[in-house]
This record gives C-alpha cells, structure tokens and sequence, in this order.
C-alpha cells in the first residue's frame, strides 16, 4: 500500500514510550522514538539491521503499514491450562516471543475444515474460489435501480481518505448536519456493511487500509481517570485530523476514541468482536489471505482473545460486560451477559479459529479457544433459549434448589414472565432471550444477538429456523413499515424510568428503546439466506426500499410500526446506506453469502472440559440436554 508524505500516526505507550509512524515515497520504514528506552539513538530505524528490544517494551508492538523491508513485533500468546477456557495473565519468556521478520511473512494459508451442513439449509453451491484481490466476484450482473445508484453515489462520498489512502466511512454525512458531534467519525462497527458493500463490489483495498489502521491504533494508551484496560482493546472510533507544522505546513493524523470520549465512558467490547469478523471476511470474499497471515495480524488477535479469555470471577462461559458496551451504547438495561455480545462473541472465536496459525506459540490458544466455543454453545442453547414449551416449563418452576440437578439452576422466579410475552410467542418459533443472570431473565427480544446466533450456528439447526418463524409469525411487530425493530417490546411508563434513567433519547419505541433499524437488514438478510429462507429477506428488502431513498436514508425510524422518522435521526446514515447496498447484493450472489456464515460444526459439541477431569464431582448436565444441543 502506498503512502504519501507527512503522515503519520501518534501512539503513545505505557512505559513512557512514544512511537510515531511516518512514510515517505522513496523510502518506506518505520521509525521509533522512546524517550526513556533507545535503541542505538532516539531516533532509531528500521531498515533491515536488527536490533534488540529493551525488556521493559515487551508488552509493546507496532503493526506495520506497508511493505516494510524489517519489522520488530511482539507476540503475545497466554499459557492456558489444558481444562481451561481462558488464557493465563501471567506474562513470562515463554508466551512473550521477540519476533523479527525479514522480507514479509512466509506462513502458508490458514487451511479451514469444511464442516457438516445444517439438516435444514438447502444443499448450496460449493463456494467458487475467487480470482485476484479486488478483482469482480460476483457471477451476476444486473441493472442496477435509481436507489441502489444513489445509494452507491452516497456511499463513495462518505469515504475517508488518510494519506491519500482510503481508510473507511463516516457514521453519517448529512450536509444539513451543522454539529455532527462524533458522527463525522469511522466507528468499527458502523463500518461493518460498508466494508462488505465494498467487498462484495470488488473494492477491497478500502477494507484491507481500514483493518490494518485500526490495527495500529489497538496499541494505543487508553487512560480514563488514570486507569487503563487491558491490552488489546479496539477503538470504537477514530477521527483523521489535520495538526499544523512549521512553515505553514500540515500533516495528517489518527484520532481513536477508545471510549474514553464516549456518553458513560463505557469501552466498546464489540469493536475488536467485530475486527475479527470483517478480517476473516476480507479473506473469504477476495480471495487475498496474506494480510491475515502477517505476523502483526496474528499478534493483533492474539491480543483481542487474550482480553476475551482471560480468568475472572464469572461462572460462566458467556462475556461479562457493562451497560453500553455495544451498538446500544446508552443505559438499556443490557449489563450482565447480553445475547449481542455472545453470538459476535462466539462468532470471532469461529473465525479465529480459522485464521490463526497452526504454529507451536498458538496451540494453547486454540484449546482455548475450543473449549469455549463448547461451553459457549452448549450454556446459550441451553439457557437463552424459549418457546412455548419453554416458557411453560419457567412458569411451573420450582425455586431456592440447592443442588448440583437443581432444574432451575440459575433460581428464576415464574413470576418474571412478563404478561405480554404469554400472549405474544407464537405456537410455532421462539428465540434466545436478550441476557441471563442469576434470578435474572431479560426476556426482550434483540434482533442484532438474534441474527448473528443464526448466522454463526449458535443456536442449533432448529433453534435458527425457529427465529426465522418468529419473526414472519410477528412480521408486523418486527418489521411493520420499516425493517428492524433493535429490541422488542421498547421498556415503557416506570420500567423506563427505572432501566434507562429517564433517557430522553430512549423513549419508548425510539433509537435503542424499539426503534427500527434499517442497518439490521443486511444480518436479516445474511440470516435468511443460510436458511434458505431468502423470500424473507426479499420481502423486507422491498418494505425497505420503498422509504429509504425518499426520506433521505435516515438512522432509524420511531413509533411501534416504524412509521416515522426518528425524533433525533441524523439523515444520510452510512450504515443504512451500505445496509441495503450489502442485502441487496447478498440477494444477487449467493455464492457470495455462502462465504460469509458458518455451518454447525459437530466436533465443538463434542468438546466438554468435564469430561477431561478426573474429579468425580459432578462439573455439568450436558448429557442430560444432549438432545437440545444437537438438533
């Protein structure tokens, strides 16, 4: 990738270390500064001679942009205990290699092992290898309408460039829009349907700047109140920004919001989920698997899954986040163990799984990461999950059980079944509910968790073609006039009083409390085609389609059916324009679709760490809920 002159981005280091990035035409390096650690001047080069890093910077590295001649890099794999499913803290010599690469990366793609077809996906074609990076993927050409032509026109105007470089999209670009606040910025998440409305067009050098760049800025120092978390963590945005020089001369440079900016200063848990999702994504859908082999990439997961995996308090296999942590990132009453942050969860563990190299400093790694995508399924199948029989089953519960066979392990009272949800779950259907905790069900139903348990084989086969049935039993609740409400129903009266703070912004079915979300189409749509259920999408692509042009593309819609434009919506959303660019083109290529899910895999279900003790303590009832995890 080519980079023009003054450029550059700043990280600042934990250890009193500052790097900075420049490049120039003619000689493409990295250059390093440390104002406490040298290493042979405070201006030290990169150019082929190799030198050593000062033991104190181990915990530091810096990804390279480019085709750098030398790279200095260091990677971080944590010892994990073979019943274990985390990554040790402890940092020692072992599992903190110096690695020095001369010449690029030699590693031999990642081989990834077909696994078994879901009983009820219609047989599909066998994934075509695509050509060329960047060149044409798609079989089908088509005449393209009046709103898909000015949603591409749009798309391309929302582009941020960084050094002459094309890096992602801006969340939204309303002309009208005199304070934008952060939504002039490129959020890692909002970029996801953009990402692949380029992918899927063939442009993927835009996606391949954006991923390496956020690379970059992981490293980051994230400091709230003189506090850091932990290595790893992605920005939930950045900013380009031009700074002054002397001479009347200007130069470009990143700047990451790690949260630190954001309303309740809450980290963005999803952003490295989703990091990992768009990589294996890039390699699917271009064909190039070199960027995910460069030993930065690697090192940069390993530190993502190292922040994921590592031991803490919590009983279970499921993340424990904070209220915020994700595309509803205002108080939602979603803090514990909500089902969003599971699927992508488990969603960047399928792909990594796939990515990463089989080498000798990863395979603890990989057992970890097995023994989670295990216990992961198994405790979301069988504890998020309700139908009609299920709910039944809650209603006659027994309760204070203290028992390793107690039926109610997590000491659910019935008396939390909402009224609303006995007269709304439909015969045929159900749904993973939206968060579990101890006396604790949220029985909201959230479409973005939803989706992505169907399209990373989370639920069982026959879980995921039951929210399939929910939602074209509950079409009008749903969907109504604009595709998709982000929750059902919206918290309303005291409820919303007491879960939200009285947020003005979350009113009842608005934004994050009910609203529609035409950004959810593109993950309705990638759902829908795994269960070849593609009339589905079709029929909410053209709901869809009817309104987004003509009222400007806006963020989302208010009122229970939709039928207005959000009271705060900014117009011109990029996510919505990309959204419906992305589904319509799942729409056309199949072939493509097919690349972007994961079939049941039944070797993960095979995997219990019980069975691996030699404890007679009772560790779980997974043989007693055989059956549910595998249908």
């Amino acid at each position: 990738m080519n980079m023009n002159p003054c450029c550059r981005t700043l990280l600042s280091h934990k250890g009193g270390a500052f790097f900075a990035k420049s490049s120039t035409c003619s000689t493409n390096f990295l250059t390093f500064r440390f104002r406490s650690h040298s290493l042979s001047s405070p201006w030290a080069r990169v150019l082929g001679i190799r030198n050593i890093f000062n033991r104190s910077l181990r915990d530091n590295y810096v990804p390279a942009l480019g085709q750098s001649r030398a790279l200095y890099l260091v990677g971080c794999v944590g010892n994990v205990r073979n019943h274990s499913t985390s990554t040790e803290s402890r940092l020692n010599d072992k599992n903190f290699e110096r690695i020095y690469v001369q010449g690029g990366s030699n590693v031999k793609p990642v081989a990834v092992e077909k696994t078994d077809l879901d009983e009820n996906v219609l047989k599909r074609e066998k994934d075509d290898d695509v050509g060329k990076r960047d060149g044409p993927i798609g079989k089908i050409v088509k005449e393209e309408s009046a709103a898909e032509k000015e949603a591409w026109r749009l798309l391309r105007n929302s582009v941020v460039t960084y050094c002459g470089s094309p890096v992602g999209t801006v969340a939204a670009n309303d002309p009208n829009d005199k304070v934008p606040l952060n939504y002039d910025q490129v959020f890692i998440r909002d970029f996801a349907p953009s990402a692949l409305a380029f992918l899927l067009k063939g442009e993927g050098d835009i996606v391949r700047n954006f991923l390496l760049h956020t690379l970059q800025l992981q490293s980051w120092e994230k400091t709230v109140d003189c506090y850091s978390p932990g290595q790893g963590l992605m920005p939930a945005s950045f900013k380009v920004r031009t700074v002054p020089l002397d001479d009347n001369k200007f130069e470009e440079v990143l700047d990451p919001d790690f949260g630190e900016s954001a309303i309740g200063r809450v980290a963005p848990v999803d952003s490295g989920l989703w990091w990992i999702i768009l990589l294996r994504a890039y390699g699917k859908l271009t064909g190039d698997y070199t960027l995910q082999e460069r030993i930065d990439v690697q090192t940069g997961i390993k530190l993502i899954l190292n922040l994921c995996l590592s031991d803490g308090f919590d009983m279970f296999p499921s993340l424990l986040v904070t209220d915020g942590s994700c595309m509803i990132d205002r108080r939602m009453g979603i803090h514990g163990h909500p089902l969003e942050i599971q699927s992508l969860f488990y969603s960047a563990l399928r792909c990594s799984r796939e990515i990463l190299a089989m080498d000798e400093a990863s395979k603890n790694l990989v057992r970890a990461i097995n023994n989670r995508l295990s216990a992961l399924s198994f405790h979301i199948r069988e504890y998020y999950w309700v139908d009609l029989k299920k709910i039944n089953e809650i209603y006659r519960y027994k309760t204070e059980e203290y028992s390793t066979e107690a039926t109610n392990k997590f000491n659910i009272y019935p008396e939390q079944i909402p009224h609303w949800l006995m007269h709304w779950i439909p015969e045929e259907g159900g749904y993973l509910i939206g968060n579990l905790q101890p006396a604790h069900m949220d029985f909201r139903f959230f479409t973005l968790g939803n989706l992505w348990s169907v399209v990373s084989s989370l639920g069982t086969p026959k879980q995921n073609a039951a929210i399939l049935n929910l939602i074209e039993a509950k079409w009008d609740d749903l969907i109504g006039q604009m595709p998709l409400k982000i929750c059902y129903p919206a918290l309303e009266l005291e409820e919303w009083r007491i879960i939200t703070g009285s947020d003005p912004k979350n009113t009842p079915w608005s934004y994050h409390n009910g609203g529609s979300w035409p950004t959810l189409l593109w993950q309705f749509t990638l759902a829908c085609m795994k269960m070849g259920r593609a009339d589905l999408a079709k029929k909410a692509v053209h709901v869809a389609e009817r309104r987004l042009s003509t009222d400007h593309w806006p963020e989302y819609y208010d009122t229970k059916s939709g039928k207005f434009i959000g009271k705060q919506s900014r117009l011109y959303q990029t996510w919505s324009i990309a959204g419906y660019l992305t589904s319509k083109m799942l729409l056309d290529n199949p072939e493509m679709a097919a690349k972007l899910y994961w079939d049941e895999d039944y070797e993960i279900l095979k995997i219990c760490v019980c069975a691996l003790s030699n404890s007679n303590r009772k560790k779980c009832s997974r043989h007693l809920a055989r059956t549910q995890m595998l249908v």
